[in-house]
């Protein structure tokens, strides 16, 4: 199959809300600060009705990862669910806009609205994220066409599909069909927590693809063990295994290749996408060829650039960035 797309992701399609907010109004909600927690539709409203000054951004892991690459100028489509209400509209839109592929149109009459995060940003750069899954959670094999699938020179899936049988199948369905065509599959871990719920299956993903990216929590709970042996036996394992080590390093390892990259450190205006956009800039490296090292710098240039302001995607021409850190 000739490929159409440089990178195809399939994750969940969320629009983010974003608003700022101190530690107090944090525990006057019961919101747990810096991480994401899923909540009902009734808990979901009230949340985003307590929002002020909101704005609103097309969002998802996934989804935020592609925008980084087309914004560095490589082909991009998205498998994912929004329903036919204002939101779904807005993101299809706005994906659109920002030159990705939203292969599934928003579908209409009576399933579950479009899927939001409520995330509240303090004044430190945390984000508190608070996701009513909605409509993105009912996404299954069904939404993956064979020629968007198999049409992909790399599929990039994101670990939280695994919350629900028909996300996991439709991961799958998604990962053989490109490699059943000569592309390559990888996966990010997604969060400690979705690791420690389906860690038989990532294990063996681990095994079965061609690239896995994680940080060094996940990496620890996916072995159970401190993150030197952890990263040893995935390396064993794997094709290609990433870790990110916050305000630290980078470890790249491809069999014998082992590759440190370095981290410059930021003070974070909003850390909202930094795993996100260096999986952008690690995968256009990949997508065209790069060392590992190469891929590794390119990661960390796009998780720099969009902590350095709000919100989850890039703001700046990311390929004129790589050029001043002469990466192209």
């Amino acid at each position: 199959m000739t490929k159409t797309y440089q990178v195809v992701g399939i994750g969940n399609a969320i629009v983010d809300v974003l608003t700022q907010s101190d530690d107090s109004f944090l525990d006057l909600m019961g919101i747990q600060k810096g991480i994401m927690q899923l909540v009902e539709r009734e808990r979901g409203e009230m949340l985003y009705g307590a929002m002020k000054e909101r704005t609103q951004a097309p969002g998802g892991s996934v989804a935020n990862t592609l925008a980084g690459i087309g914004n560095l100028g490589l082909s991009t489509g998205f498998i994912g669910r929004v329903h036919d209400d204002a939101l779904g509209r807005f993101y299809a839109e706005e994906m659109a806009r920002g030159g990705t592929d939203f292969v599934n149109p928003p579908v209409p009459g009576g399933e579950l609205p479009t899927s939001r995060s409520m995330i509240f940003v303090s004044p430190d750069g945390e984000r508190s994220m608070n996701t009513y899954l909605g409509i993105s959670a009912e996404l299954g094999p069904d939404d993956v066409a064979d020629e968007v699938a198999g049409r992909a020179e790399l599929l990039f899936l994101e670990g939280y599909l695994y919350d629900k049988p028909k996300g996991k199948q439709a991961f799958e369905r998604a990962a053989r069909i490109c490699r059943d065509n000569g592309g390559k599959a990888g996966i990010a871990l997604s969060d400690p927590f979705c690791v420690d719920r389906h860690r038989d299956d990532f294990r063996r993903l681990v095994r079965e693809l061609d690239y896995v990216i994680g940080n060094e929590q996940e990496w620890e709970s996916l072995y159970q063990t401190d993150l030197s042996t952890a990263l040893e036996q995935a390396a064993a394992e794997s094709g290609l295994v990433v870790c990110t080590r916050s305000g630290h390093d980078v470890v790249l390892v491809r069999g014998d290749e082992e590759e440190i990259v370095p981290v410059q450190e930021v003070t974070p205006v909003d850390a909202t996408g930094a795993g996100d956009q260096f999986a952008a800039g690690f995968l256009y490296g990949l997508a065209t060829g790069q060392p590992l090292q190469t891929c590794g710098r390119m990661g960390v240039a796009a998780a720099a650039e969009v902590i350095g302001h709000f919100g989850a995607r890039p703001e700046t021409d990311l390929k004129a960035l790589f050029r001043q850190s002469g990466l192209i």
